[in-house]
């Protein structure tokens, strides 16, 4: 069986990575998600098990002691990492696992799974994402002027990344992230087993 694909999308807040990937899912079902775990409070909607598994700093610094994240990182003033057991579990079924994530948390899993195929959602502009950010109405001027503070450095990291899509319109944004995802299906180097095995190439030891 062909190993899944482990994606993972990526991006400042207000570039819209949730809304694109919210959309990826509706659109393509079979995608595995990775739910993370998280020591800030749940947001109005938000449901344990769903979006998050929401836990106390006590119990997420058990979790990390322990080994149990594939990456994990502190974003302002909580913490988000995700279970590797789960993610590993489903990729050696053949499943393809996307998730989205915060940009330390995706060079993280890069460094630690360079197979991964990473994102990168870009607002048009600098403004249209403070724009987003404000029109979220869900912060205070501090955590919001923290956030803005940040997010140039975070416009920065794109490098680290495999792809990148800007996200001018939701609806293309969304199709150029499909696409890349079936392009990394069609690589060679991710079907080549399988190639040998119907040519009955036989590598010499």
């Amino acid at each position: 069986m062909k190993k899944g694909l482990l994606i993972v999308l990526s991006g400042p807040s207000g570039a819209g990575k949730g809304t694109v990937y919210n959309a990826v899912i509706q659109k393509m079902p079979q995608l595995k998600k990775s739910i993370s775990v998280t020591t800030r409070s749940p947001r109005v909607g938000e449901t344990e098990g769903v979006h998050y598994y929401f836990k106390s700093v006590e119990e997420y610094d058990r979790m990390k002691s322990d080994g149990e994240f594939l990456e994990t990182a502190r974003v302002y003033d909580n913490y988000y990492g995700t279970p590797k057991a789960p993610v590993f579990e489903m990729l050696e079924k053949g499943d393809d696992v996307f998730f989205e994530i915060d940009i330390a948390g995706a060079k993280q899993i890069k460094a630690k799974y360079p197979e991964c195929v990473s994102v990168f959602i870009m607002p048009p502009s600098f403004e249209i994402l403070e724009r987003r950010l404000r029109g979220r109405g869900t912060e205070s001027e501090e955590s919001l002027a923290k956030r803005l503070g940040s997010a140039r450095s975070e416009l920065a990291e794109y490098g680290c990344f495999d792809y990148i899509v800007f996200n001018d319109e939701a609806e293309k944004a969304t199709q150029r992230v499909m696409d890349i995802i079936s392009a990394e299906r069609s690589a060679i180097s991710r079907n080549e087993e399988k190639i040998k095995s119907m040519l009955e190439i036989k590598t010499e030891i």
